[in-house]
């Protein structure tokens, strides 16, 4: 008999487990640990089975930030998942390999593709990282360093080791590392225009989609965010701009160049409508089909070796045609 959680029909519970922390996973807080071996389960239904202390690590009640250590036998009690949830774990997403970059024991850079979102959600079925795992079932871990928009093309780290995750993730996070994206815009660009620091502010329309907005200094939700701007080259009723952002701020190029004036080629939510239209046509020259935003070069500090590391991704080919054939003159990239 099939029993109903939250209007859903679920199919019958599994057995008790019982999961042995590793290296990879110790130092982990103990709900985000149940989320990784929940898939589908809901955060509220993993604080509830912790609470009630059906979790228990060796054999003693823990609290949701108790840190989970290696050796560490942690019981996980039987849980139902809706059927929807279960139908896509037996139809997983299908495995990828990307380009790649560069790549060691403990991360690998690749070279994102638009079009592809980084992870599952908001509509998307699957992402890189679903895909990237699927190809690599022998992989202990595979992590989003951070984020990329999925009509953004360009590096993409992903973590292989948690010691690397963390690492990698506070150097986001305190601007140690270096990000350049290159972008497209409508417009003659000010060569004295050459730093942003506008604070931005998140909030979703009535259909529930995500948005950002410049807003002031006084806004107690908005977030100081810096953007800084060179010309690469002028190109007729466009330049093509090297953007370096100090902080990663969601849409923060994309808003912050289009709230000058300048919005970027071919973006569907903060750019030129009517602009957009006309370079998707096809005529003498390629149409952009696509956002002209690419994450170009990304410097970091190795998380085992502390070497910076520099990457590029050059330019994926249709954003390179689309540049040639808007030169006044064919010279060579």
């Amino acid at each position: 008999m099939n029993h109903i959680i939250g209007g859903q029909t679920v199919a019958t519970a599994p057995a008790v487990k019982w999961l042995l922390v590793d290296e990879e996973s110790a130092g982990q807080r103990l709900d985000n640990f149940l989320m990784r071996h929940l898939k589908g389960v809901p955060k509220t239904h993993v604080y509830r089975i912790i609470r009630s202390g059906e979790v228990r690590i060796n054999k003693g009640r823990a609290s949701a930030e108790t840190r989970v250590e290696t050796g560490d036998e942690v019981r996980l009690p039987p849980v139902r998942i809706s059927e929807k949830v279960g139908e896509k774990a037996a139809h997983p997403a299908p495995g990828r390999e990307f380009p790649t970059l560069f790549e060691d024991d403990s991360l690998m850079a690749i070279d994102k593709p638009a079009g592809v979102a980084v992870h599952g959600g908001s509509g998307v079925s699957f992402g890189v990282i679903e895909q990237l795992r699927q190809a690599r079932p022998q992989a202990k871990l595979l992590e989003l360093v951070h984020r990329l928009d999925r009509e953004t093309s360009g590096i993409l780290l992903v973590a292989k080791k948690r010691s690397a995750l963390k690492h990698l993730q506070d150097q986001f996070r305190e601007r140690e590392t270096g990000k350049t994206y290159l972008a497209l815009v409508k417009g003659e660009w000010p060569a004295k225009l050459k730093v942003i620091d506008q604070p931005l502010h998140k909030f979703l329309l009535p259909d529930g989609e995500r948005r950002v907005k410049v807003t002031t200094m006084e806004d107690p939700d908005g977030m100081r965010s810096i953007t800084l701007v060179k010309v690469a080259e002028r190109l007729p009723g466009a330049t093509l701009l090297e953007v370096t952002i100090k902080t990663g701020r969601t849409h923060q190029i994309r808003v912050h160049l289009a709230s000058q004036g300048y919005p970027i080629a071919g973006d569907d939510k903060y750019g030129d409508f009517e602009w957009n239209r006309q370079i998707q046509k096809q005529g003498a020259r390629p149409a952009l089909k696509r956002m002209f935003l690419h994450a170009w070069r990304l410097q970091f500090n190795h998380p085992v070796t502390a070497e910076r590391v520099a990457l590029q991704a050059d330019l994926p080919p249709e954003l390179k045609d689309f540049i040639t054939h808007a030169r006044p003159t064919s010279s060579p990239v």
